[in-house]
């Protein structure tokens, strides 16, 4: 597997919300309902966050059009993205799990 940029936790989690198109809030409350309360991003980290990934093209300004209530997306390339640190973190838990397993043994 060919080596790509790891994201950080925020950023991953809030890629992974932009699977679909949200504006800021959804993206919120989803991270926080999907991880049931584990995972909570606040406003200032998100739209901090938004910018990186808008500044990598790995998201994009799907609908600008309510200065108060944007809307974003993933690109192709932050797909690709997502997809690629999705697979790096099985990896990360696969090799957690075999190193307990073995604690054990």
């Amino acid at each position: 597997m060919k080596t790509t940029e790891q994201l950080t936790d925020s950023m991953f989690y809030i890629m992974a919300a932009l699977a679909k198109p949200r504006h800021g809030y959804a993206i919120m409350s989803l991270i926080e309902e999907r991880t049931f309360g584990a995972i909570t991003i606040g406003p200032a980290s998100m739209y901090t966050i938004i910018k990186k990934l808008l500044k990598e093209d790995w998201i994009y300004l799907y609908d600008g059009t309510n200065p108060r209530r944007k809307t974003y997306l993933l690109t192709q390339k932050g797909r690709d993205v997502l997809v690629k640190n999705l697979e790096i973190r099985k990896l990360m838990i696969h090799l957690a799990e075999m190193g307990l397993k073995e604690a054990e043994e």
